[in-house]
Parts: C-alpha cells; structure tokens; sequence
C-alpha cells in the first residue's frame, strides 16, 4: 500500500532523527551527513534480482531506506541478510522490518559476522557502508570477499560520494562499473558495482 504524502514526510524526519543519534553514537561507521534518499535507494536495489532464489546481503542499512527498497524489489523478509555496525539502527531495524535476519557486527570480518551462514551464497550484494572512511587494502579485501560469496557475474553495488570508484581495481580479481549518479541526494551519490566474469541479469 502506497503511503500519503503526510506519511512520507512522517517517515522521512523519524528516519532523519534515527540517523543523527546513530551519527553522535558513531560518525566514522555512519559516514553521511544525511540519510540516503530513496531515489539512491531504489537504484541501488534495482541490480537485486528477485527470482534468483538466493538471499540477498545488505551492508550497512542504517536508517533502513535501502533496506525498504530491497524488499519492495520482491525480496522477502526472510531471504534478506543485514549487518549493521551501530547498537542504534541496529535495535530499530530489528523493529522496523520484521522477518528480516540483522545481523549486528563488522562487515570486515564476514566469516565471523554471519557465523553459520559464512558459506551461504548470495544473489548480490547492496552496501552502504562509507568505504571512504577506511584504508585502500580494507575496501579492496572487502570487495573480494564479498564477490567469493556472489555467483559469477552477480554485482556487488556500492554507495559513495567521491567522483570516483572508492575500491580500485589495479590488481585486483574484478571489474568495476559506474552504476548511476544521483543528484536527488544530499550530497549527490554515485554508486559503483564490482563483478567478476560475465554479467548476469
């Protein structure tokens, strides 16, 4: 069901709330200086492909925009896996989105993140988590265990505000993409996918 125009708004200023006491709680795991839009969101979504049959991995779902995005791609609840850094959005989500599996720990330590799930294999990957904010060697290892967990082909979508890809591909086992440049977003963003081998839609 479609929301109103006051329900929007509602749930655009609760999710900017949620975004500043996560923001004082942690700056460098937030990274943003405002919640991403949904326009982002919605573009970032659309690489999920819904009837693949594999879950789908969120990194970093913050407020929970892209989260929603996701799930109105077709999704279900229970085949979305989500890891969050902070105690804040991480307690909310958990009440926001019901049904989906969120995961509070570090999105650099996979293995130990998902615990039993470290062999699952994932449809793609949809990150928000502000890449700039680390070394070169984290964001590039970080990339490759993510692909390792995709299928051939399948994306891995980053979000960012720098003019160019955050993670380098010099040496590396993956191309990268410019996915799209989005100005309805403060400050605008670009997202970048990362994939290994042919692209698979």
């Amino acid at each position: 069901m479609s929301m109103s125009f006051p329900e929007r708004i509602v749930r655009r200023f609760d999710d900017e709330i949620r975004f500043f006491k996560g923001w004082i709680d942690g700056p460098k795991a937030v990274g943003a200086i405002m919640p991403t839009s949904s326009v982002t969101a919605r573009s970032m979504a659309s690489v999920v492909n819904p009837v693949s049959g594999l879950p789908v991995l969120e990194l970093g779902p913050g407020t929970g925009v892209i989260t929603r995005a996701i799930l109105a791609r077709g999704i279900a609840a229970s085949d979305l896996v989500s890891i969050e850094y902070s105690a804040v959005f991480h307690a909310r989500l958990q009440m926001d989105f019901p049904g989906v599996r969120f995961i509070r720990g570090d999105a650099f330590n996979l293995d130990e993140t998902l615990g039993h799930s470290k062999n699952c294999l994932f449809d793609s990957v949809v990150s928000g988590i502000p890449l700039l904010n680390f070394p070169m060697i984290s964001r590039v290892a970080l990339i490759e265990d993510l692909l390792d967990r995709v299928p051939p082909g399948r994306p891995v979508v980053q979000f960012s505000y720098g003019p160019s890809s955050p993670v380098v591909s010099h040496g590396a086992s993956f191309q990268v993409v410019h996915h799209d440049f989005v100005l309805r977003n403060v400050p605008p963003a670009r997202l970048w996918i990362y994939r290994r081998g042919v692209a698979i839609t």
